[in-house]
């Protein structure tokens, strides 16, 4: 974790401790976990290691308010048996909100989730992945804002201001999903001359109008994707962060059992200006066969226009299909499963996940991925070994 980031969590901290007494109310809760991976075959790569891998998971939550105020601070640590690069900590939040009538203030650490669709989010810039710890997209890095949001008639229009840049975490030497090349992390390269130092700007309009929601949103600053260019020796890859515009729209219509999902986005700065898109469906089954579960169907296509001068993307022509089940049962049954493929290389990705509760403390959660299709010299032949299942057990507090 950065000192930036740290030295914001000391300041949540002063700010908590520092505030007049005011009667409000504290919230503590959180989950502290064990997981296992097991690869079904040998890893491709050079220095990677083969057997399950073991991970031991903290992740704590504190929650303070009274009226006008929110405190949160949630760090985040796991250690891992195998690739020190994931053994990582991280401040999730640190930031304390200030609630007006119709306006707010956030400043601290946080995290924002813009966009609609399920498979791929486009528009969602705010907070940099943290890649070591799922493939999915899904996990975020804590990001340092001043935050400013004000609700209209018109609609809610939110203004950031990002003083410090969070790098996009790789796998290590030892660890799976990496090419045969290791990211060089230590070596990260800037367009910008303030490197991480430089302030990033984001600004989001979102309203809603009878079934439809709408949202508007504008980038500038340090984009959280990187280009991997290789050293000069040709051992190992370097990440080169640019200075980007992007543009944003997320849309999404409901019409009783169906959601419309669409988000799209225009970007500068990363060779050749493009767009790119991700459009789809999802229809709900209640009560089937006059049960609790619902089953919901999900169609997504993606499409993706930029050109070799940008960060490689999996999702350039893609088509997603999934299911999810939820049983609506006193355990909290739910089950996603779904595939993506490439029609023009048939290069396919699988996801199974699965998670229920176990008395009132405990879940368990089983992912299952596997990769296929994928030749010499495609986006995902580097995975092609990294075929897993994932274990997790957590207990609740």
């Amino acid at each position: 974790m950065s000192g930036r980031a740290t030295l914001s969590a000391f300041f949540f901290l002063f700010l908590l401790f520092s505030v007049p007494a005011v009667a409000g109310d504290i919230d503590v809760a959180g989950f502290v976990g064990a997981e296992t991976q097991l690869f079904i075959e040998d890893p491709k790569h050079v220095g990677q290691k083969s057997g399950p891998v073991l991970s031991a998971i903290f992740n704590p939550e504190f929650r303070y308010k009274t009226k006008d105020h929110r405190f949160s601070f949630i760090p985040f640590y796991r250690h891992d048996s195998r690739d020190e690069a994931r053994s990582h900590f991280d401040i999730r939040e640190a930031y304390w909100l200030y609630i007006a009538d119709d306006w707010e203030v956030l400043t601290g650490i946080n995290k924002v989730f813009w966009g609609v669709t399920e498979s791929r989010h486009l528009v969602n810039i705010i907070n940099q992945n943290d890649l070591v710890e799922d493939l999915d997209g899904e996990d975020y890095l804590g990001q340092p804002m001043v935050n400013f949001a004000k609700q209209t008639d018109f609609g809610r229009l939110s203004l950031y201001a990002l003083p410090g840049f969070r790098e996009r975490s790789f796998s290590g030497m030892s660890g799976r999903f990496r090419g045969p090349l290791v990211v060089d992390t230590d070596n990260a390269r800037y367009e910008s001359g303030a490197k991480e130092k430089h302030i990033d700007v984001a600004a989001r309009w979102s309203h809603y109008f009878g079934d439809w929601d709408v949202g508007l949103s504008h980038f500038y600053g340090t984009g959280r994707e990187p280009r991997l260019v290789a050293n000069a020796a040709g051992t190992k890859l370097e990440p080169h962060y640019d200075l980007i515009n992007q543009t944003g729209l997320d849309v999404q219509y409901t019409d009783e059992a169906w959601l419309w999902k669409f988000e799209a986005i225009m970007r500068e700065g990363q060779g050749k200006t493009f767009a790119a898109a991700t459009g789809g469906f999802e229809y709900t089954f209640y009560q089937v066969m006059d049960s609790a579960a619902d089953i919901g169907a999900l169609v997504e296509y993606h499409y993706d226009g930029r050109n070799y001068e940008a960060p490689a993307v999996a999702f350039d022509n893609d088509i997603f299909a999934g299911l999810r089940l939820s049983l609506n049962d006193i355990q909290d049954t739910a089950v996603l499963a779904g595939f993506s493929v490439d029609p023009d290389t048939a290069e396919s990705f699988y996801n199974l996940e699965a998670e229920r509760r176990i008395g009132n403390d405990y879940t368990v959660e089983l992912r299952a991925r596997f990769f296929g299709g994928a030749d010499v010299g495609e986006d995902g032949f580097p995975l092609a070994d990294d075929d897993y299942i994932q274990i997790r057990f957590s207990r609740y507090f």
